[in-house]
């Protein structure tokens, strides 16, 4: 299905994207978890807010959906794995599934998920967040994925063509998409990335030791910086890098909210987000 503008989180900063966009009467598809699995929902008290002090972070973002939802925004619950830039459209690739958009807005926040010994040090050196940008590096090597759901799966997916053997680690968390019989499924903990000059292999907590080449990192969401990257955008570290207009450096490819680094607050996301949905449906007039 085509939309003139897919956003892709629907947290404070996707959701005032979607908003705007909507004032200026074009349609807007939100793709995203539950809002309700935001940790800001999980906030006892919100009071940085202007003229909303004492909220909670539920009632905050009850709110915000219930504004989207009477705008007419349309909703959709899953991951995007990949986004596919052609001529005058963007495709996105949602679990098994195919979006259209006129233009893209990333807004799914920051990733502050606990780093394993070895990972940052090894970055670009063995350790990669791409299988799309990377797995060519690897051929006939053998690799790691970390990870256990869809975006493990994807990462996967683009290693067997290239790799000798891939290895999913799981880390004891429950499989929830289905992987092929040929990738070896390990449930023990990681405990390091080793190396020298590159990795050489992971140390599981148990003891064990994996021979590996490369270690894929696929844990919980493909975030706004891993799609922005993957697609060639300008990043800086973890922050995407925007202009006034809160696009990128590709046409028709926006961020707004956590992922542009500064302020990490609700105020600074809603204008950004405002900013990215206006200037996204004005370019689509052109």
């Amino acid at each position: 299905m085509s939309h003139d503008i897919a956003v892709i989180g629907g947290g404070p900063a996707g959701l005032s994207a979607a908003i705007n966009a909507r004032v200026r009467n074009k349609t807007v598809l939100v793709v995203g978890n539950d809002y309700r699995e935001s940790p800001l929902y999980r906030a006892e008290r919100v009071d940085n807010y202007l003229g909303m002090p004492g909220l909670t972070g539920a009632q905050l973002l009850d709110a915000y959906q219930r504004h989207a939802e009477d705008m007419g925004v349309e909703f959709r619950h899953g991951r995007v794995l990949n986004i596919m830039p052609m001529e005058h459209t963007c495709y996105l690739s949602i679990g098994t599934d195919m979006e259209e958009a006129g233009a893209v807005i990333l807004a799914t926040g920051v990733s502050r998920g606990k780093k394993f010994p070895g990972e940052v040090e090894f970055l670009g050196r063995g350790v990669s967040y791409c299988a799309t940008c990377d797995a060519f590096f690897y051929r006939g090597r053998d690799v790691a994925v970390l990870g256990s759901g869809e975006y493990a799966l994807h990462e996967v997916q683009a290693l067997l063509p290239v790799a000798h053997s891939v290895t999913l680690l799981t880390g004891g968390a429950p499989l929830t998409a289905q992987f092929p019989p040929e990738v070896a499924v390990r449930t023990e903990a990681v405990a390091a990335i080793l190396g020298e000059e590159r990795v050489t292999g992971v140390q599981l907590k148990d003891g064990g030791t994996l021979e590996v080449s490369g270690v894929f990192v696929a844990l919980g969401v493909a975030g706004s910086t891993a799609l922005a990257r993957k697609l060639g955008a300008e990043v800086n570290g973890s922050r995407i890098v925007v202009d006034d207009h809160m696009q990128t450096s590709l046409p028709g490819l926006y961020a707004a909210g956590d992922c542009t680094g500064g302020l990490l607050q609700v105020a600074k996301a809603v204008y950004e987000g405002a900013v990215a949905g206006t200037e996204a449906a004005k370019a689509l007039r052109k």
